[in-house]
């Protein structure tokens, strides 16, 4: 009998996982944030919930979602750029305390390599996160409460800079200048490495343990950026002269993920 996934966020990230694992022969469902995107997907085929977390609880039927599931997928993007005062953890809590209600013993929680604040410069999975804002401060917070929590085997994964598909960072900086950060590291994942990360998380049943999703090249934020847009045929972005003085930036390296995985990244910078 094949086991059963669900995920949490059918979206750029969550749908085409969900279009894999279904390949490889995983019973599926997911979750969306409205009534018209549930239906949408239902009309495909998929077995798909409208849940929203909200600071007051959960809105929709989580228990659906949850019910007879071997592992949960969690893809929620926190929604918590340009200081929303939004509360995270609160929302994260009322789904960790369904998800412990339900019995469901196996989460991937998908989480950001933001959690590292860049003065620690060069860091691995070793390395304890020292957050620089309240977003990479809520994040760590929901990290430990889910590894933690009791019943519960997680796996955290701490994804970079998310692309593939439409989703072309470039595109924000084309034509931009006196941009700062130019000898800044890359630190990026594409979304094809996203999902055979989170496959092979399943397949080897890894977890417990807490991996960072970062390609393993990185080179500097100027050069790579210049290089993409003039492939794309864009205006390459002007980086201010870094200061005189030596800067400290973040580099994130996926140590673990290698050494416990064996994992091969599909794509490079």
């Amino acid at each position: 009998m094949s086991q059963t996934i669900a995920i949490a966020g059918l979206g750029w990230l969550g749908l085409p996982l969900a279009q894999h694992l279904k390949l490889l022969g995983f019973q599926v469902k997911g979750s969306v944030t409205s009534l018209e995107k549930a239906g949408q997907l239902q009309k495909s085929g998929w077995e798909a919930y409208p849940i929203t977390l909200t600071e007051n609880g959960i809105k929709g039927p989580v228990s659906a979602l949850l019910s007879d599931v071997n592992i949960l997928v969690i893809s929620i993007p926190p929604g918590l750029r340009r200081n929303s005062g939004a509360d995270h953890v609160l929302k994260m809590a009322y789904l960790l305390e369904a998800i412990q209600q339900a019995g469901v013993k196996k989460v991937i929680l998908i989480s950001s390599t933001s959690v590292y604040g860049d003065k620690q410069g060069k860091v691995t999975e070793k390395v304890i996160p020292v957050p620089e804002n309240e977003a990479g401060r809520q994040l760590l917070q929901v990290e430990q409460m889910f590894f933690n929590a009791s019943g519960l085997k997680a796996t955290i994964l701490r994804f970079g800079g998310l692309f593939g598909g439409s989703r072309q960072p470039v595109r924000y900086l084309a034509g931009r200048t006196e941009l700062s950060g130019g000898n800044a590291a890359v630190n990026l994942i594409h979304r094809d490495d996203c999902i055979g990360i989170i496959s092979q998380i399943i397949r080897q049943d890894a977890f417990g343990h807490i991996f960072n999703g970062v390609m393993p090249n990185h080179p500097k934020k100027a050069d790579y950026y210049r290089a993409r847009a003039e492939e794309l045929g864009l205006t390459p972005p002007e980086f201010s002269d870094p200061n005189t003085e030596a800067e400290i930036y973040k580099q994130i390296d996926s140590d673990q993920l290698v050494a416990t995985l064996n994992y091969e990244f599909r794509h490079s910078l």
